[in-house]
Order: C-alpha cells, then sequence, then structure tokens
C-alpha cells in the first residue's frame, strides 16, 4: 500500500522582486520597490568581524560610514591641538582616546545598519541574511548563515553584489601588518610609520586619518600624476596642501614587495631613482576595487561579465536577460554609493512600469580630507581635449568671509562653462565643506543651467556657498568680492 503520510514539499516563496544585495545599491532598490506596492526581499551575506550579520554593505559597514567617523574624530582632535588657539581657546593637556574614538564609530555603524531593518520592516520589504545565488531568471536559493537553503521565485531579480579591495600580489594581506580598507579603519593603537599604497580617494582618506593622529605616512602612488581623475588645478592644490599637512605622497613608486617580519613591514618599491626601501609598522593596500560576483549566478542564468568583471548591462541596468538587472558597483561607472542608490532607483521604477532615469553626465565625486575636495562634470583637460571654447571662472576661499571665520580658508571654487551657449561643464571644489557645495553645482547641472544662472542666484551672506557664486561671476571677469578677476 502506498504511503499517504508523506507530505508534499512546500511551495517556493515568491516575490515580485528579490534583491541579491543589501549595499546602498540594493536596499534602496528595495525599499523603492516596496513603495511601488511589489512584494520584495532582499538578501545580504555580510558579517562583520565578530560574526554578527548586518545590512549596509562595504559602505555602513567598513566603508563610507565608519571611515567619515574617523575623519570627523581625528579632524577634531587635529584641531583642538594646532587650531583653536588662533580662535583665543586655549586647550592643555589634551590627549588621544583611541578605544573611545573607535566605540563611538562603531556605535555609528550599528545604528545605521540597525536602521536598515528598520526602513525595511516600515516598506515591508522581506530581510533574508544569508546568500543570494540566481540560478536562472526568476528563480533564485538562498542560503542562510546556518547553511539551510531554500529555493525562492520572483518575477524580477536585481543583482547588487558591491565589490571587494584589490588584493596585490606583491603585498598580500597579512592582518594586522598588511591590510585592506577596513583593517586600517580598526587598528587599536596609532602605528609609529604607515605606510599607504594608493593615493586614491581611500589612500588619501585613510592617510589623513592616521597622520591627525600622529603616524608618519607615506603614501606610495604608482602613477606619475596626483588624483588624474580629477581636475588638475584642483590636484595640484590639494597635493600642496597634504604636504604641508605631513602627509608625504611619493608619485612614480610602484610596489615590487612587502615582506612581514615580526611587527614591521619591509616595503620595497620602484621610482625614477631605482629601487628603494621602506620599513613601517602597518601597510594599507588601497589600489581600488573589484566587482564582486562570486557564485552570484550560474551560467544557465545567462548573465554575462565583461572583460573587467564587471556585469554587463545598457545604461538602465538590464542585463539582456529577461527579468534579471543589475546596480551598484558589479557594473561600470564609478563606484560610488550615491551612484548605485540611483541605479537602484531607477531600476525599481523601471519594474513597475515608471519613469526611471540616471544621469551619469552629473554624478558628484567627493574626498572627505581636509581641505575636502569635489567635483562633477567636466576637468578643464577634458574640456581642452574636446575642443569646445569654454571660459573659466575661479574664487579663493582666502577671500571668503565665511571661511575666514571658520579658519578654513584654504582652496578655491572652479567654475567652467561653454563660450557659446554658456552651460556649465564642470564645477570642481576643493576647500571647507566641498562635498555639501557641490551639490547645488550638480543641481544646476541637472537643469543644464548656465554660468550666468548661478550669477543670477542669491546667496546667503556670509556662507560658504559665495564662493560657487563667486567663480561663476568670475567665469565672466564679474566677480565682486575676488581681487584676480
Amino acid at each position: 500500500m502506498a504511503n499517504d503520510d508523506k507530505k508534499p514539499a512546500a511551495p517556493s516563496p515568491s516575490f515580485d522582486v528579490i534583491v541579491i544585495g543589501g549595499g546602498p545599491a540594493g536596499y534602496p532598490a528595495a525599499i523603492r520597490a516596496a513603495q511601488n506596492k511589489l512584494s520584495v526581499a532582499c538578501i545580504d551575506e555580510w558579517k562583520n568581524r565578530d560574526g554578527t550579520p548586518a545590512f549596509g554593505g562595504t559602505c555602513l559597514n567598513a566603508g563610507c560610514i565608519p571611515s567619515k567617523a574617523l575623519l570627523e574624530s581625528s579632524e577634531l582632535y587635529h584641531r583642538v591641538r594646532e587650531e583653536f588657539a588662533s580662535h583665543g581657546i586655549k586647550v592643555s593637556g589634551a590627549s588621544l582616546d583611541l578605544a573611545q574614538m573607535q566605540k563611538r564609530k562603531a556605535g555609528i555603524v550599528r545604528g545605521m545598519t540597525g536602521g536598515i531593518l528598520a526602513l525595511f520592516k516600515a516598506a515591508g520589504v522581506t530581510p533574508l541574511q544569508g546568500h543570494g545565488k540566481l540560478l536562472a531568471p526568476g528563480t533564485v536559493e538562498f542560503t542562510a548563515h546556518d547553511g539551510a537553503k531554500r529555493s525562492l521565485s520572483a518575477k524580477q531579480v536585481v543583482l547588487a553584489s558591491g565589490s571587494a579591495p584589490i588584493e596585490l600580489r606583491s603585498a598580500a594581506f597579512q592582518a594586522p601588518q598588511i591590510v585592506d580598507s577596513w583593517g586600517a579603519l580598526d587598528f587599536d593603537a596609532v602605528p609609529k610609520r604607515l605606510a599607504v599604497i594608493g593615493a586614491g580617494v581611500i589612500g588619501l582618506e585613510l592617510g589623513s586619518v592616521w597622520r591627525r593622529l600622529g603616524s608618519e605616512v607615506v603614501v606610495l602612488e604608482a602613477l606619475p600624476e596626483f588624483l588624474p581623475i580629477a581636475d588638475q588645478q584642483l590636484a595640484k592644490e590639494a597635493l600642496r596642501h597634504f604636504k604641508k599637512q605631513g602627509l608625504e605622497i611619493r608619485l612614480g613608486a610602484k610596489l615590487t614587495q612587502a615582506l612581514v617580519e615580526g611587527d614591521a613591514v619591509h616595503v620595497t618599491y620602484a621610482d625614477a631613482k631605482g629601487e628603494q626601501k621602506l620599513t613601517v609598522d602597518r601597510l594599507v593596500v588601497a589600489v581600488g576595487r573589484r566587482p564582486y560576483t562570486q557564485d552570484l549566478f550560474t551560467p544557465e542564468s545567462a548573465v554575462q561579465l565583461d572583460e573587467r568583471g564587471f556585469i554587463k548591462v545598457d545604461d538602465h541596468c538590464r542585463t539582456g536577460v529577461a527579468g534579471v538587472w543589475a546596480i551598484g558597483d558589479c557594473v561600470r561607472g564609478p563606484m560610488l554609493a550615491h551612484k548605485g542608490k540611483e541605479e537602484g532607483v531607477m531600476v525599481a521604477d523601471l519594474i513597475a512600469g515608471l519613469f526611471g532615469e540616471t544621469n551619469y553626465k552629473v554624478i558628484p565625486s567627493v574626498i572627505y580630507t581636509s581641505p575636502e575636495i569635489s567635483w562633477v562634470g567636466l576637468t578643464e583637460e577634458q574640456v581642452k581635449a574636446s575642443g569646445r571654447a569654454y571660459k573659466v571662472g575661479v574664487f579663493p576661499f582666502l577671500a571668503s568671509g565665511r571661511a575666514k571665520a571658520m579658519e578654513q580658508a584654504s582652496g578655491f571654487a572652479k567654475v567652467l562653462a561653454a563660450q557659446d551657449d554658456d552651460e556649465i561643464l564642470g564645477v570642481h571644489i576643493v576647500g571647507p565643506m566641498a562635498g555639501e557645495l557641490i551639490a547645488e553645482a550638480v543641481l544646476a547641472m541637472e537643469y543644464s543651467a548656465s554660468s550666468e544662472d548661478l550669477q543670477r542666484t542669491i546667496h546667503a551672506h556670509p556662507t560658504l556657498s559665495e564662493a560657487v557664486h563667486e567663480a561663476a561671476l568670475n567665469a565672466d571677469k564679474r566677480s565682486i568680492d575676488n581681487i584676480n578677476r
């Protein structure tokens, strides 16, 4: 007699949308899709060093947020020791409590990552902590952290797996002596001597943190130019200030070997003078990141990678496989949290049959050093290479009353505009709060504004934003407060 007691297999949980990845691209995609009245699950496998799972990806757990917390704390420590006296504030006996600084950073991170779960609950997103793998269009395998597997189905799948630090064969990670950017955020003591490989955004920020806290910092950059992705007038100004702060930046320095002996790292690199050697206590490798697609999809899914390992997508983040999208660091374009967020929102709206667009021409970039560095649009070098006639306006923060009052009068704002129709082509800022000031330029360029539009926009006085206003005026030699107009 047949055994009728055997229970039928439970049906696979079904959703309208499954997002694989809960970082700054994935979690906004999930929330927007839920706002669009779709049933949504978001899968993320991040685990912190203590084994606790968390949403937010690298950005919230080991990148953007913890680094900004340490940058703020270290800047305050530097200012109380070096700048407060000029304000008439005399402080004696100021000392560093690194453990408390790290505790504060960790608390901010916990609050932010826990906030994502609260946002999911409010929006109706189902959070799943573990590994997600696309088996075929519409089918996702979910493996919980305890190893239990489930098959999930979805009408649409969004891949948002993020990126991972690049490891060098000549300097393999060997904590605590040789670390990536996450490791550099977790030092429990200030290294006496620190070397950073890479003078990009991450390297400069991390180098700044530990220099302010007392490290002797050497930054080795293989390229002969400093910040080649930025406007070079901007880059040269920033480099001048970094050197004044004691950051030793060696350009054209190519790492050849890093060996750990005891608690020291022996670094060998080559520059124009030949082979050089350097001994440090800690080495941070910050040469960039690569798309993370490990075990993300099967060959049967038909999702394709390009020659650099990024998931192939079109301008609207479609992979070419029906019902499968990809966003954030795992696809082409700058590896920026805000770029990924906008792609996530765009895709969620497109899935719901709404309008969705990401304007890749006006994605701002920010480096949170002191002075801060920000830009949007074309550099002067790019405009010149295009052959288009242009005009330039520059305004120094030295002439800004607010910047002077803040004792933060370094740097300048720069506006590039077309000679023919006056359209703003690029805005570049090095100076106080540059990351905040750039938002005005992004908005202006989103609406294809002219430099005259900025000139005719009333800016409150005294504010830092007046520097952008005056730079726009200076493009037509009509600046009021710039003696070099």
